[in-house]
């Protein structure tokens, strides 16, 4: 049935924005008359009100209940503000709408949205009994499930925006755009609205611009250190200075733009300069913050403890100048507690005096080794009554060490007794065979250099070009003399051919080179084991021995060699390299005879100037004398040997020496500071200059 209202021709309110600005709101009327009414929501506020007695209003709310009750229409008794209510009031609340017939309580708050659905709900109940019946539930239990399910949405929402919004120059405008079709959108601004979504989206874009400008802030103290080192280096220059005179003197700096960049608005964190990424320059004014003086200190303190540590090196290098106790060879752990304080370990590592230390020992080991090779040359007369093998008894090294002991420069090596005796046997072969390998100047040997200055003097573009193109055709050829007894030399022969290709090509690193061989066995003044004929022309000579037999074979054999070319133009055979090999004796396995006879191989190889081989190792091809490794480093030996002779070789197409018109002998003492090129200058640079045939 209806119900008439007394409320016709009046506006009907939808929310409390509607009072006093009611033209800015819809204007709907109630209708004129009967209203059909299907029930009532019974409206309880149960918050303190000011100047409200609530008991008044109970009574109110009881008076209009009896009127309600005559309709015979669902009545809900909803309770509002219960975000504000006073446990009293909602108590007494209950307890009216238990006694009026047990009315359903539904406790609300239109500004939390809780219940607010549900209240109409219950009420849609009561009306069509079809429905099922609403569970009603109190308003603290409603708000936490409320709550829990806005943290599900904001969280939804958050995660939607973190993975659309990347850049901090994003509009809401423009972002809300794109999430709009979905779901967690919709869902979170349906429960928390619209401003609440926006609040979100500005505080992420605040996030990701604090991160952005950490960033910049993180990268721009990083450049700091370098553009310190970069500008002001020098500790002398900034030591006593102030923040601000130290700021004024990096702007006086030429390259002062290349590492800084002064913006006309700060701080740089609130100009545009945070969002230019392609300008990487320190903003100045970054300068005044607490990190970036710190930074500054570190620097200025830093190049105090480098000046400090320098400092320290440098009293250590004079420690070891004027200590008494550092001699040569002397080891560092004997040498430690003599140099070393308290003040050198605060300030360094060991192992940076340990590097000092070792420098410092070189020097005074190569300056001691140089004056006692030049008390060797005071003292020439010890050496002159020596074997023809140049080879010192005991007896004889005895008396050279007694007469030379009382020198210093003899004591000067005392804890280098072994590298001392190696200089005495050294320079006993260099009086014997004075030549620029033995000599103690090599490579600053005058001969070496005199050799390198003419070959680059006198050789003429066009001539070195024509006298390449004749070495390098020949340069892939290489002619080996195996001399040897009793079948060594053809057995080996017989070997190295073995291991060469059906057109006897031999591979080194990789290349093709020509083999020829020419075993000797016999008496070498015989034309037919000649070591040179019309057709061979050797590059090395391989000297195989197995007994002290085959060993004076050699011997013999080299020296008769030798003797035949003397006095010819072309004496290469001088010069020829050889190598020296002791191979392995089938059926001997006595040690003491291998070892007597490496002694002797190295002697000989000593007075020969040439290369010692240790015998073949047991096992490594089997029943050969040499191994295949040994006769690989042998011919790479020989084929760089070459190389160098090519290079160097004398000038084809000289006149003898008988034509020349003046003669100079020239002396020069090798290791002297005047250099072998401002002696012959005058002589090279003259026209008529042209050199001896031997290019000497």
């Amino acid at each position: 049935a209806a119900t008439k209202l007394a409320s016709a021709e009046k506006l009907m309110y939808f929310c409390t924005d509607q009072l006093g600005l009611e033209q800015d709101f819809e204007q709907k009327q109630m209708p004129d008359g009967k209203l059909l009414v299907d029930g009532f929501l019974l409206c309880v506020d149960v918050s303190r009100g000011m100047n409200r007695n609530f008991d008044e209003q109970l009574k109110f709310v009881s008076n209009l209940y009896n009127q309600l009750a005559k309709t015979k229409k669902p009545v809900v008794v909803v309770l509002t503000k219960c975000d504000e209510g006073v446990e009293r009031y909602i108590r007494d609340a209950h307890a009216f709408a238990l006694s009026k017939k047990n009315l359903q309580v539904v406790e609300t708050s239109a500004r939390s949205n809780v219940n607010v659905d549900l209240a109409f709900g219950t009420l849609v109940q009561l009306v069509d009994k079809s429905r099922g019946k609403t569970k009603i539930i109190p308003y603290f239990e409603a708000l936490k499930q409320q709550s829990q399910q806005i943290a599900a949405a904001k969280d939804k929402y958050e995660w939607l925006v973190s993975r659309i919004v990347k850049s901090h120059n994003e509009t809401w405008a423009n972002v809300s755009r794109k999430m709009q079709p979905s779901p967690e959108y919709q869902d979170y601004v349906y429960l928390e609205g619209t401003q609440k979504a926006k609040k979100l989206f500005l505080q992420h874009v605040h996030r990701l611009k604090q991160e952005h400008i950490e960033r910049r802030r993180k990268m721009y103290l990083a450049m700091l250190p370098q553009a310190f080192e970069a500008l002001i280096p020098d500790l002398d220059e900034i030591d006593h200075l102030g923040r601000g005179k130290v700021e004024k003197l990096l702007e006086a700096k030429p390259d002062f733009l290349k590492w800084f960049v002064v913006l006309e608005e700060t701080p740089w964190d609130a100009t545009s300069h945070v969002d230019n990424v392609e300008n990487e320059r320190i903003p100045f004014d970054l300068m005044e913050t607490p990190p970036a003086e710190q930074l500054y200190e570190a620097h200025v303190e830093k190049l105090r403890n480098e000046r400090k540590r320098a400092e320290m090196r440098r009293a250590f290098r004079e420690n070891l100048e004027t200590s008494p106790f550092i001699t040569p060879g002397k080891p560092w752990e004997e040498a430690r507690s003599f140099i070393m304080n308290e003040d050198f370990y605060m300030w360094l590592e060991e192992s940076v005096y340990m590097d000092i230390y070792g420098k410092h020992q070189k020097q005074i080991i190569d300056k001691a080794k140089e004056e006692f090779q030049e008390l060797l040359l005071e003292y020439s007369e010890l050496f002159y009554e020596l074997e023809l093998d140049a080879k010192p008894s005991k007896e004889k090294m005895g008396v050279i060490q007694e007469v030379l002991g009382e020198e210093q420069r003899f004591k000067a090596l005392q804890k280098l007794q072994a590298e001392r005796d190696a200089l005495i046997l050294k320079h006993i072969h260099f009086v014997y065979h004075p030549t620029k390998e033995t000599c103690p100047s090599c490579p600053g040997c005058v001969d070496s250099k005199i050799e390198q200055l003419l070959s680059s003097r006198f050789i003429r573009p066009s001539e070195r070009n024509q006298k390449n193109l004749l070495l390098d055709s020949n340069i892939d050829r290489i002619n080996l003399v195996i001399l040897g007894k009793d079948g060594l030399a053809r057995e080996l022969a017989n070997e190295i051919r073995a291991l060469c290709t059906n057109d006897d090509k031999y591979v080194i690193e990789g290349k093709m080179y020509e083999l020829s061989l020419r075993p000797i066995e016999g008496n070498v003044r015989l034309p037919v084991n000649a070591f040179q004929t019309p057709t061979f022309q050797p590059h090395g000579c391989l000297c195989l021995y197995n007994s002290k037999e085959s060993l004076s074979y050699v011997v013999e054999s080299i020296e008769k060699s030798r003797e035949s070319t003397l006095g010819r133009r072309e004496n290469h055979l001088v010069h020829l390299p050889l190598t020296l090999i002791l191979v392995n004796k089938r059926g001997d396995t006595s040690g003491e005879t291998l070892h007597s006879l490496i002694q002797q191989g190295q002697q000989i190889a000593s007075k020969l100037q040439c290369v010692f081989l240790d015998p073949a190792s047991a096992g490594i091809g089997y029943g050969r004398n040499i191994n295949e490794k040994q006769i690989s480093q042998v011919l790479k030996g020989l084929l760089d040997s070459k190389r160098n002779l090519n290079l160097v070789g004398s000038t084809p197409g000289l006149k003898d020496l008988a034509d020349v018109d003046l003669r100079i002998v020239l002396c020069l003492m090798c290791g002297d500071p005047f250099g072998a090129d401002d002696v012959l200058l005058p002589i090279l640079q003259s026209h008529g200059y042209r050199p001896s045939p031997g290019g000497s």
